[in-house]
């Protein structure tokens, strides 16, 4: 289940491509891909994530003029990129708390068209077991995979979880998720087979968003094993 989430992304139409995004924006770029992260880390899950923190890293590298900073050089406005797209991230998230919150209820519930797709109450039970399964750990594994990371938010802000534990383990999330794919862009952005396989890069690392989650479930199953 974990892992057809983490390839929805991937059926999103062109417009939805991060370099497309990037280009459009010119010189607001990182601004929109900031509000485009809070967006999906708060409540609307089919933006793209990984991929554009990752796209905004190997863009930063390559000095272009849509992302750049008077007198600044690339390493510099990584660091500013970096703290932009973490606020966004953690901030995303404390804005999803709070709708789930107050309307989760009447957000996931059966309903028909587009909206029944994405909000299906099914994801409420999926997150609600992941939640009681691995504890605050799930706000840090959930961050690395697609839609789980808006729904596992959601989730929590429904079940009242203690605000101080959520916005400790989500701004933990937070920091490692924008920092460290936004910084992989930016050093692995340069090597030529990335550059010239872009697309097939950013199906990799959809797919390796998954592997925290799949390691969590093999260390449980283990546990369980070897306590029965």
């Amino acid at each position: 289940m974990v892992a057809s989430l983490a390839l929805i992304p991937l059926l999103l139409p062109d417009w939805l491509d991060p370099e497309y995004i990037i280009h459009s924006l010119g010189n607001w770029a990182l601004w929109g891909v900031a509000i485009i992260i809070f967006t999906e880390c708060a409540i609307f899950p089919v933006l793209p994530g990984d991929s554009l923190l990752f796209t905004v890293g190997m863009f930063v590298a390559m000095n272009p003029p849509s992302i750049t900073f008077p007198g600044m050089e690339p390493w510099q406005v990584l660091i500013v990129s970096c703290g932009v797209l973490t606020l966004a991230a953690v901030g995303g998230n404390v804005a999803g708390y709070w709708v789930g919150h107050f309307i989760g209820p009447k957000l996931f519930k059966p309903r028909e068209g587009l909206a029944g797709k994405i909000f299906a109450p099914k994801y409420v039970d999926k997150t609600h077991e992941l939640l009681e399964k691995y504890g605050n750990r799930a706000l840090i594994l959930a961050r690395f995979v697609p839609f789980v990371r808006t729904f596992v938010t959601l989730i929590a802000g429904i079940g009242k979880m203690s605000f101080r534990a959520f916005i400790t383990y989500t701004a933990i999330g937070g920091v490692i998720w924008a920092i460290g794919v936004t910084v992989a862009g930016y050093f692995l952005g340069n090597v030529w087979f990335i550059r010239d396989n872009i697309d097939a890069v950013l199906v990799a690392i959809v797919l390796i968003s998954v592997i925290p989650m799949v390691v969590e479930f093999v260390v449980q199953k283990r546990a369980a094993k070897a306590a029965s």
